[in-house]
């Protein structure tokens, strides 16, 4: 009995602390088209976000507006140091690493976070649908601080301890301007202020042989696998045919800037036509298990280029000039390579071959260019893929001493439309026996769908390097960019009768420069097309300005989804002069839906069921794909009870239609979150209160009146 409650003791005791261990605190950068979580313990490791498996693939999402764009796997820093006198042991160690990902994490003893806040120029507009906050930025933009007087649209600010004694100060910036949206700067401070625990015990002594070294594990796009869409092999999640290149490592000079970048490459695995999966173009769910089932169109999934682009690193804790050899180790490693996990601070062997890796320099081929054009899962001995790295240093810091070291990671391909239509045309190609001719970039044109295809995805390398060009400039200007007008502070929609009314708040009248709005709507899902619906102002149909529009071409039974932009006269723009500067459309877009309610009937004899019957072949031209188990009870009491029974009488839904509009929607799925089979069913209308004619005042409905009606299901 005694061993058992040790047994326990211990069990508890370890629970808790693991639990300890990894409670760190979560932020994110989510008002551009690239958006990212980070965490307070100075880097993000695999899982580290949620600690789920499915989330193999998470973060580094573009363009996030659409589903399953997670670009990230996993991440790392770690900082070294030589002839290290370890005061918690009492020993001098030749190599001293402290470790934050890409797996491990110890807040408690290695990476101590002391400060970690968001601040904001401006705070997120409040938006409502019906009057319901119904915006993603109520839990991915969450401002702890406004700034009016800051440059950048957020600053995500990060200060962490470490038990080598250097202070980490992080300052990750974002920006919502359309042209520098898709990128994020991140400004490091390295500082040795000796600090070496959460009680804040000094170890004052001069470091030698520092390196900052980063790591990067990408893997374009969660939507293409397993824990999105699944049509392209499992191990394409964590990046086992991610292709990996570096540019500026061997010789600086001569080269446009000093980065890292990767894409998805070719798998032996492909399934689909020629073996060639550049893109990673949509063949169709390879299971029934994956978390989103869909049929093939050929649209690219994983056209993204992704990496990081060196901005400014010092070169020496007493020169403060940019170092154009830094970083001074770029190879490429095996992810999972026995060093990036099991990480110990006091592990004097696995330090110094940890330490090795961090100062190995650069390869004599990149892992792009050892690859060549074969297959990438094929490429070298292990079943993780590759990491890309940066390493920094080395650096003698005396206290008090500090790095300075500026990054900027970005990401660009093809516009969401392109990978349709690009991906729509290698798909006639690949399984129609169409022959083309098909378009390339440079105008010229080809028979061969793959030829066609990856010319295009290609280009991304192209917006990739524009992205970091952009970033550099924004970073060496100060920030000093011009900046759109901020969005309205209040965005409502509310479903009416017969229109959907908008209205906002005008607070963005003020701005200089300020020229007028534009309204965009989505049908059926908020992850879809968004076409201009509505603009007043300057240069638009409506030159007028109103904080008001109601949408009357909605159509009865569809979702619709809604977001608003303040948009300027285009005057200061320094890349498109006289194109408008627009707000970011993730300040307002709605994430739930606004829908026509009609008006309650005047009598129980129009009550109607539609579609009946319900058939589900017609289920994506009935209520579109927002709603494709959707049936409607339409012309209804404004007050009652809807209660559904199978045809033998069993009930299986009960509704409370309490709102006051004379329809209700009901998805199919019984109490106990069952999709119905077919059938013949009945549905039982019971009013609960008395309503009156809101304009004659006259008595329509009485308290317990009742209606019946039959419908056909078909599945």
């Amino acid at each position: 009995m005694k061993v058992k409650v040790m047994l326990v003791f211990f069990l508890i005791l370890f629970i808790g602390s693991l639990e300890f261990a990894i409670a760190d605190e979560i932020k994110w950068l989510a008002i551009g088209s690239l958006h990212d979580w980070y965490s307070s313990g100075g880097c993000e490791r695999e899982v580290g976000r949620r600690h789920l498996i499915s989330d193999q693939q998470d973060g580094l999402r573009w363009n996030a507006q659409f589903l399953y764009q997670d670009c990230k796997a996993a991440k790392g820093l770690w900082i070294g140091a030589t002839n290290y006198y370890d005061p918690i042991v009492d020993k001098t160690f030749n190599h001293k690493v402290v470790h934050v990902g890409p797996r491990h994490l110890d807040e408690e003893m290695e990476t101590m976070p002391v400060e970690f806040k968001l601040n904001g120029r401006f705070d997120h507009p409040l938006v409502l649908v019906d009057g319901i906050p119904a915006c993603n930025t109520i839990y991915m933009d969450v401002v702890d601080e406004v700034d009016e007087m800051l440059k950048a649209d957020r600053l995500l600010y990060n200060v962490v301890n470490t038990s080598i004694g250097i202070t980490i100060i992080r300052r990750n910036y974002a920006f919502s301007s359309q042209y520098h949206d898709n990128y994020f700067i991140y400004d490091y401070v390295f500082k040795n202020t000796g600090i070496i625990d959460k009680e804040g015990t000094v170890n004052d002594q001069t470091l030698e042989g520092v390196v900052f070294f980063f790591q990067y594990r990408y893997a374009p796009c969660r939507e293409t696998g397993p824990y999105g869409c699944s049509w392209t092999p499992q191990n394409a999640c964590w990046g086992r045919n991610t292709m990996n290149d570096v540019i500026g490592q061997r010789e600086p000079v001569g080269e446009p800037f000093r980065a890292l970048f990767s894409w998805k490459g070719k798998h032996s695995q492909w399934g689909g036509p020629a073996g060639d999966c550049i893109g990673e173009p949509n063949i169709g769910s390879n299971t029934s298990l994956a978390p989103l089932v869909v049929s093939a169109d050929g649209h690219l999934g994983a056209q993204q280029y992704v990496g990081v682009v060196t901005i400014y690193a010092d070169k020496s804790a007493n020169d403060k000039s940019d170092d154009p050899y830094q970083p001074t180790t770029t190879w490429y490693v095996d992810s999972d390579h026995k060093l990036n996990s099991g990480n110990d601070q006091f592990n004097a062997v696995k330090m110094a071959e940890e330490y090795e890796f961090m100062t190995a320099g650069h390869p004599p081929l990149t892992h792009a260019e050892e690859v060549g054009d074969g297959n990438v899962d094929e490429w070298g001995p292990t079943a993780g893929g590759y990491s890309q790295t940066q390493g920094f240093g080395p650096y003698t810091l005396a206290p008090g001493d500090s790095i300075h070291i500026v990054l900027a990671e970005g990401i660009a391909g093809l516009s969401r439309k392109a990978c349709y239509e690009i991906g729509g045309q290698w798909y006639k190609w690949g399984y129609e026996g169409e022959t083309g001719p098909y378009e390339l970039p440079d105008g010229s044109t080809t028979n061969d769908g793959n030829e066609y295809k990856n010319a295009w995805v290609y280009t991304g390398k192209d917006s990739l390097f524009q992205t970091f060009d952009r970033a550099i400039a924004n970073y060496e200007s100060n920030f000093d960019i011009p900046q759109p007008p901020p969005p309205p502070e209040l965005f409502e929609v509310n479903s009416g009768g017969d229109r959907i009314a908008l209205t906002w708040s005008d607070n963005a009248e003020s701005w200089p420069n300020f020229a007028g709005y534009r309204v965009y709507r989505a049908i059926h899902k908020p992850d879809s097309t968004y076409e201009l619906i509505f603009a007043c102002g300057e240069g638009t149909d409506h030159p007028n300005i109103v904080d008001r529009f109601d949408d009357v071409t909605a159509k009865r039974g569809f979702d619709y989804y809604y977001y608003i932009t303040s948009f300027d006269d285009g005057s200061t723009n320094d890349i498109e002069p006289g194109v408008p500067l627009e707000s970011s459309k993730f300040y307002t877009m709605t994430n739930e839906p606004a829908y026509l309610r009609r008006p309650a009937n005047k009598s129980m004899a129009n009550i109607r069921v539609v579609p009946n019957p319900y058939n589900i072949k017609a289920r994506d031209i009935q209520y579109g794909a927002g709603g494709p188990d959707r049936i409607m009870f339409l012309d209804i009491p404004a007050f009652c009870t809807i209660k559904i029974y199978t045809e033998r009488g069993d009930l299986i839904k009960t509704l409370e239609h309490t709102d006051g509009s004379g329809d209700a929607a009901w998805e199919s799925i019984t109490s106990s979150r069952q999709v119905v089979v077919s059938g013949i069913y009945i549905a039982h209308f019971e009013v609960t209160k008395d309503y009156n004619d809101p304009v004659t005042g006259e008595l329509l409905y009485k308290k317990g009146e009742q209606a019946v009606r039959k419908f056909v299901i078909i599945r």
